[in-house]
């Protein structure tokens, strides 16, 4: 059947991708179940019209034999099936450890010999204040340390990266590879480990402060003792990962938070992170330039407490945002400068969906991180949160995608570079659930046909350009000038039980 669709409808259509299963490629490194992925995506694709899978490509699987020792044989197996059903992939590059975060099912660690550097220097982890490891992601403290047979962290990442892209080479020429997703962080993420559950973290606790190892430690001392302030020293009133703000001399009103001390540890806290992203698409940015494929990295949607005052949650997190202070569009600028794409989650929650002491405000943080992305002129893409089969979930994703609604004579006022959808399972095929996704997705696509040619959608993939220009301290401090927020409307035009 020949696809149906309007030129100028098309204009407004939003790729629809989908997450593949956590362990579709197993720790053993085996793609265990090809029979079982290939039916169901058959039938997302040939029922449901998508235009592709998002997939983990995990280095505590690739390269578990040893350093350089990579091994690529089940994720080429499971690309090629991909790229045989017609389906687009965006891989991410996961550099963290699988397991101890929302919704992790399987458990992934991060390579052996890397964790056995730990064993004798446990600082490669990320630390609280209480001298408690994180072994999800190494510290930014490590960057560039040689302490992994004679490679620093950021040599490991950017080789693992130049070996995917020397393996995959012909779905990269072929264009089946869209997007190579850099991870920068724990679950993939551009953040420190400040909520981690396996530590006790409930929602919506605070989190901590994660930069405690004596690598990170060393470097804060250095940066104050150059500020003139040798006697400053990382927070100890900052509270435990389960306290209110208030209850903590940091972030109560009028607390350290607002100090010179204060602001000047969270500058050099955010701007370690900012720099730490900036590094590592620096390096993916040279291993890809060239290629048709898209950089993207994905930054955290810490939606709760985004109504106090502190931004509590997100400062621990490693975002320095207040009312007066911005904290994405910084990083919205670095990505810009490696041609990346922002990838933000919660896409699909509304104010009211947490209890009201969570002080949570999803709504008006998709609104402001889309919104300052956009003022850096980069492309903006994201996913839902947590699993998501509702009408109420999917309409909120809908007006998210398309702000200010679908333009009937073309391109939209504003629009999404894309949706992935979390997760692939059987329960996304029960029958109500089903019914109600398939229509997610033509809603998705502006009421058209899947269409295969991005380049009618406005989406055409040209070669990666290099990136320009150095990150400076200024940009950022520029950048984290308050502007506010585009307008979004109240309800998508494209309801999904409308």
């Amino acid at each position: 059947m020949a696809a149906n669709y309007n030129e100028k409808l098309l204009l407004n259509y939003v790729p629809f991708y989908v997450m593949l299963p956590l362990g579709v490629v197993n720790v053993e490194n085996v793609f265990a179940d090809p029979e079982t992925l290939e039916t169901q995506l058959k039938r997302l694709k040939e029922e449901a019209g998508i235009d592709g899978v998002m997939v983990d490509v995990w280095w505590g699987i690739i390269e578990s034999n040893g350093p350089k020792q990579y091994d690529w044989t089940a994720y080429k197996t499971l690309f090629e099936l991909i790229a045989r059903l017609g389906l687009k992939i965006q891989a991410i590059m996961s550099f963290h450890q699988c397991g101890g975060n929302v919704g992790d099912v399987v458990t992934i660690p991060i390579p052996q010999w890397v964790r056995d550097v730990g064993d004798s220097d446990p600082d490669i982890y990320y630390t609280n204040r209480k001298g408690t490891r994180d072994i999800e992601y190494l510290s930014i403290g490590v960057d560039n340390l040689p302490l992994f047979a004679g490679r620093t962290a950021v040599q490991m990442y950017s080789d693992y990266m130049g070996s995917f892209k020397e393996n995959m080479a012909e779905l990269l020429e072929a264009g089946v590879i869209v997007d190579i997703e850099v991870g920068l962080g724990p679950a993939g993420e551009l953040r420190y480990p400040s909520y981690p559950q396996s530590q006790g973290w409930v929602f919506p606790g605070i989190g901590e402060f994660q930069c405690y190892d004596k690598y990170l430690k060393k470097d804060f001392k250095e940066a104050a003792a150059k500020e003139g302030h040798p006697e400053w020293e990382l927070p100890e009133d900052a509270g435990e990962y389960n306290d209110t703000p208030e209850e903590t001399e940091f972030f109560k009103g009028n607390g350290t938070y607002v100090s010179e001390k204060g602001k000047f540890f969270l500058t050099w806290y955010s701007n370690k992170l900012i720099f730490h992203g900036d590094q590592i698409l620096a390096e993916a940015n040279k291993i890809f330039t060239g290629l048709k494929v898209n950089l993207a990295a994905k930054v955290s949607g810490i939606h709760w407490l985004y109504n106090h005052h502190s931004h509590a949650a997100e400062l621990t997190a490693g975002y320095y945002n207040l009312f007066k202070r911005d904290g994405y569009r910084p990083v919205a600028r670095m990505l810009s400068k490696h041609n990346a794409i922002l990838n933000f989650t919660c896409l699909e929650m509304k104010d009211t969906d947490n209890v009201a002491e969570a002080l949570s405000a999803p709504q008006e943080l998709v609104q402001e991180v889309l919104s300052k992305a956009w003022k850096e002129g980069i492309e903006v893409a994201g996913e839902n949160a947590l699993e998501t089969y509702g009408a109420k979930g999917y309409n909120q994703i809908l007006l998210n995608a398309r702000p200010n609604g679908v333009n009937p004579d073309g391109k939209p006022k504003r629009r999404m570079y894309g949706f992935t959808y979390l997760r692939l399972s059987d329960t996304v095929f029960q029958e109500n659930n089903f019914e109600l996704f398939k229509k997610l997705v033509r809603k998705m696509h502006a009421d058209q046909d899947y269409c295969g040619d991005a380049k009618k959608y406005g989406h055409e993939i040209v070669p990666l350009k290099t990136s320009n220009s150095q990150l400076t301290v200024e940009d950022i401090a520029d950048a984290a000038q308050p502007s506010g927020a585009f307008k979004w409307d109240s309800e998508t035009d494209m309801q999904v039980d409308g």
